[in-house]
């Protein structure tokens, strides 16, 4: 393969044990949610709630994993993936959030992992992807302190029946989407509007995580890694006005530091507790709490889609707050009224998200000085787009294409400058479920019509499948 040729980028090459994957969540994707014992979590009582969810659609079926596993693990090793993302809902293992487990809940991840295994596929495992089981969330949910105690209970039934052959676990996925979506500004499951309980819930969720992955590895060989996938956000102010930078410090705050604070960094940003006095007074916060959050993390998860631009709000600068996070009344960023987000221009993808890989590799640039020696993992990355299949039946999608390419590209260029990334899921293997959109935003590499549940792999599937079978980022012609 050349190097490059007129009008094209040029190739580069991957580590060979770089991890080549795709990602899903069992919500999405699983179906089949009142068999084997499962009971509501808090997705499937949101998406039953009149609107909630665009059409009224739920996950009920979704695209039906749960009896098509086999199938898609075979499909994932004909696109030659070495690796797959995926996680275990909670209410389909232990029903009421208590208890032990049911055995038929975790005899589905088994036969799972064994697929995968059997496969050459190396299994990466999320233990919580937004659906807590609605008993929890009736009991207080993530503003309650019990939930990160039964959470940790919970990581080390699933931690007892699957340590022995998943070594990638990841505790929490995105838990800024679990607090400040789903508790902020209502747009996500449970759909709660309250400030002062989406940062309680933040700081529950931060010590769920330092609860399960101690019960984790009191349970688990010693080799298996331990992470979490965080949805950091690249902040960027509007101009380098104070205000501005201040505004851009804020909300930096409130999308990454109340997470690698206590996490990296054994603090709780000092500007954050300013910024959000008027709010909370932060007395949930005990003793030892943030000496259990800093536990040692083995790998670190982030995944990127789009960065986010803000300002100070001035008489000038008006209009709604387009952060990308769902419409709502109610804003997700508690404190931050008189923060003004602007969309960055530039290409969109179907959700309305600018397409700029320079924030991808920003975000490993910024871990790779947060957290220095620490392994990361891309654990989602991708694009919507409003994918049609031709009259022959198959589906293109040069968009998807270049998007990946630019944002592959990215990594590769954060390895050369440093980052030690070990590796990258695509968000997502094939359309599914995207919460409160229902089925109208595809984010799959692999098309699925949803009458009658057939998949399709896009030429995207393919063309990221040769860049996972080679490690070569291959030369692709510039449009426009």
């Amino acid at each position: 393969m050349p190097d490059s040729v007129p009008g094209s980028t040029p190739s580069v090459t991957f580590p060979p044990a770089f991890l080549w994957g795709a990602a899903t969540s069992a919500y999405q994707i699983e179906g089949a949610v009142r068999e084997d014992g499962r009971t509501p979590s808090i997705w499937d009582t949101f998406s039953h709630t009149p609107g909630r969810t665009a059409g009224g659609e739920t996950g009920d079926t979704a695209v039906d994993h749960y009896h098509r596993y086999r199938d898609d693990v075979a499909l994932m090793a004909e696109l030659g993936l070495t690796a797959y993302r995926f996680s275990v809902s909670w209410s389909r293992v232990q029903p009421t959030g208590r208890g032990p487990a049911v055995q038929r809940g975790l005899d589905f991840y088994r036969r799972l992992v064994d697929e995968l295994l059997a496969h050459g596929i190396k299994p990466a495992l999320t233990l919580y992807h937004w659906d807590l089981p609605q008993e929890l969330e009736d009991a207080g949910g993530w503003p309650e302190r019990d939930t990160a105690l039964r959470f940790a209970e919970y990581a080390q039934l699933v931690g007892q029946a699957l340590g022995d052959r998943v070594e990638q676990w990841i505790t929490l996925n995105e838990p800024w989407c679990s607090a400040f979506l789903g508790y902020g500004s209502g747009v996500h499951a449970p759909g709660r509007t309250d400030p002062a309980a989406a940062l309680r819930a933040a700081h529950h969720l931060n010590l769920a995580h330092g609860l399960g992955a101690a019960a984790l590895r009191s349970v688990m060989p010693a080799r298996n890694q331990i992470a979490i996938s965080l949805n950091s956000s690249v902040v960027r102010p509007l101009s380098q006005d104070p205000a501005d930078l201040a505004a851009a410090r804020r909300i930096d705050d409130l999308a990454n530091g109340v997470f690698h604070g206590p996490m990296l960094h054994g603090a709780y940003p000092s500007s954050l507790f300013d910024a959000t006095r008027s709010v909370t007074d932060w007395s949930y916060v005990l003793d030892g709490d943030v000496r259990t959050i800093n536990a040692p993390l083995d790998a670190l998860g982030l995944n990127y889609y789009t960065p986010t631009l803000v300002s100070a709000a001035s008489g000038e600068l008006k209009g709604p707050r387009a952060d990308g996070h769902g419409a709502s009344d109610h804003s997700p960023w508690p404190g931050s009224d008189d923060v003004l987000f602007h969309q960055t221009p530039g290409e969109r993808t179907e959700m309305g998200w600018t397409i700029d890989p320079t924030g991808l590799y920003d975000l490993l640039l910024r871990y790779t000085r947060e957290a220095p020696g620490l392994p990361l993992y891309v654990t989602e990355n991708g694009a919507a787009y409003d994918d049609k299949p031709d009259p022959d039946g198959r589906v293109h999608d040069p968009e998807r294409i270049a998007y990946l390419h630019g944002h592959l590209s990215a990594v590769r260029r954060a390895l050369t400058d440093g980052a030690d990334v070990r590796g990258y899921y695509l968000w997502s293997l094939m359309d599914n479920f995207e919460w409160a959109y229902g089925y109208g935003k595809r984010f799959g590499a692999v098309y699925v019509d949803y009458t009658t549940l057939e998949r399709t792999p896009k030429s995207s599937a393919r063309w990221y499948g040769e860049v996972a079978r080679t490690g070569v980022l291959g030369a692709v012609e510039r449009t426009g």
